[in-house]
């Protein structure tokens, strides 16, 4: 398919492409929208009566298989990605923050922010596979190759908007300690979504220099599309002309947060110890649109009976993969036009910053994932684990995230505020070792009294 589908487009369009987003600013003590986006109970803790969320922006890219030099380059991925026998798993991850805004009343705190979002996943591919639709088997001039894989190997894509009304509380508070909790009820509106899932794959793979084909194979298809993801998923604009659709759906997020005081320092809004939990993203959203189709296929291919995979190179659209399967006859239905729900990428999140000595923090962050991304009708994340020092002042700020994600394993970064602007990347520093992610985030908010 069309150049690892998707992966040179966002590298063009986006420049320098992890999985935590806004790592090591979002537990910044600054507090604000940024922190309540991952701890609707950190609302409590803001520092001016109002702050605004002018723009904030974070892309990520991660892989098993690619170095950053790859990653950004962007010469040869096909070849190198579908390397060795290791499945491959490959993440984009997109997050703008558009206009908010908050405010603290007495023990009481309000929102309302604006966010868009954009994914695009390759979970679990065989190598085989995947280099025999994508390159003709370059990896393999000639032979064959016989495949047992039981999971779900998915390539998937999703853009969405979401409108979030946040709430907090502080439920006790004294000289020395705080306990707030808070709830944000997110309205979201889906934009597109393209999915194509292959569980339990068995199949022989022949390549006659370069002639690829398919036989003696069994797999359970899943064939989904809606908006314009269903015309082409490998372009650019297909994501960000559709990433706020109609209303149709709801998801919530809950957090609780505890503060010890630091009685000694002079600034009213400082802590020796700041802890919080969370599950956010509890929702789904329906997609809808005049060109719908969700639809489960078994494919079955006989032994002497032959799918030519070399058709498959340059296509860009499920709906011309459906149809080309379809004629092939080795499909056992016909496409449903139908409404589907897809749930969000629900998570457990908990944080603790404690302050070693005075400006010097150390957070403590851990995320875990509520459901396993195999299945069709679930947006993917990341388990992640990271760690952050950080210098911080009132008006001033620079800290290190160091991290280890599921997918490209350790990475460590670099990030500065000054004011109300950040800017940073949870992997420049591995990215210079030729690490396996490339992201940056930066974006800019206002406190006012």
């Amino acid at each position: 398919m069309k150049n690892i589908l998707l992966l040179s487009c966002f590298l063009t369009g986006f420049g320098a492409l992890a999985q935590e987003h806004f790592s090591g600013i979002s537990t910044s003590r600054r507090g604000g929208l940024l922190n309540a986006g991952m701890n609707p109970a950190e609302l409590s803790n803001l520092q001016t009566k109002y702050e605004v969320s002018v723009l904030s922006a974070s892309f990520n890219l991660s892989s098993n298989r690619l170095g950053f030099n790859d990653l950004v380059g962007g010469s040869n991925l096909e070849d190198k990605l579908f390397e060795g026998n290791k499945d491959v798993d490959l993440r984009f991850d997109g997050e703008i923050y558009g206009p908010g805004f908050a405010i603290k009343v007495e023990k009481w705190a309000f929102s309302f922010q604006t966010k868009t979002y954009a994914k695009v996943n390759f979970a679990d591919v065989d190598p085989t596979i995947g280099d025999a639709v994508t390159n003709s088997a370059v990896n393999a001039l000639f032979g064959s190759s016989t495949i047992q894989n039981n999971n779900n190997q998915r390539a998937n894509g999703t853009a969405w908007g979401e409108v979030g009304l946040g709430i907090s509380r502080i439920l006790y508070e004294d000289d020395e300690h705080k306990f707030s909790a808070g709830v944000n009820l997110k309205l979201l509106f889906p934009g597109s979504y393209a999915n194509l899932g292959a569980d339990k794959f068995r199949g022989t793979i022949n390549n006659d220099l370069g002639q690829v084909t398919l036989t003696n194979a069994t797999a359970n298809l899943n064939i989904a599309y809606s908006g314009e993801l269903a015309q082409d998923f490998t372009e650019f604009n297909n994501y960000t002309s559709s990433l706020f659709g109609g209303l149709n759906g709801f998801a919530t997020d809950f957090g609780v947060n505890y503060q010890w005081k630091d009685l000694m320092d002079t600034d009213n809004n400082s802590y020796k110890l700041n802890v919080g939990l969370a599950v956010r993203n509890i929702g789904s959203m329906t997609f809808k649109s005049s060109n719908n189709r969700a639809t489960n296929y078994i494919l079955n291919v006989p032994e002497g009976e032959f799918l030519d995979l070399n058709q498959f190179q340059d296509v860009s659209s499920l709906e011309e993969v459906e149809q080309l399967l379809l004629e092939s006859g080795y499909l056992n239905s016909l496409p449903v036009s139908r409404d589907f729900k897809v749930k969000l990428p629900a998570v457990f999140s908990a944080y603790a910053d404690v302050k070693v000595i005075p400006n010097l923090y150390v957070t403590v962050f851990g995320q875990r994932k509520l459901r396993e991304d195999d299945a069709n009708d679930q947006v993917t994340t990341q388990n992640v684990i990271s760690v952050t020092p950080r210098y911080s002042t009132k008006k001033f700020e620079v800290y290190s995230p160091l991290a280890s994600n599921e997918i490209s394993g350790f990475t460590a970064g670099l990030g500065v505020g000054v004011g109300g602007f950040f800017i940073g990347s949870g992997s420049i520093l591995t990215a210079l070792g030729n690490g396996e992610q490339a992201d940056i985030y930066l974006g800019f908010r206002l406190g006012l009294q």
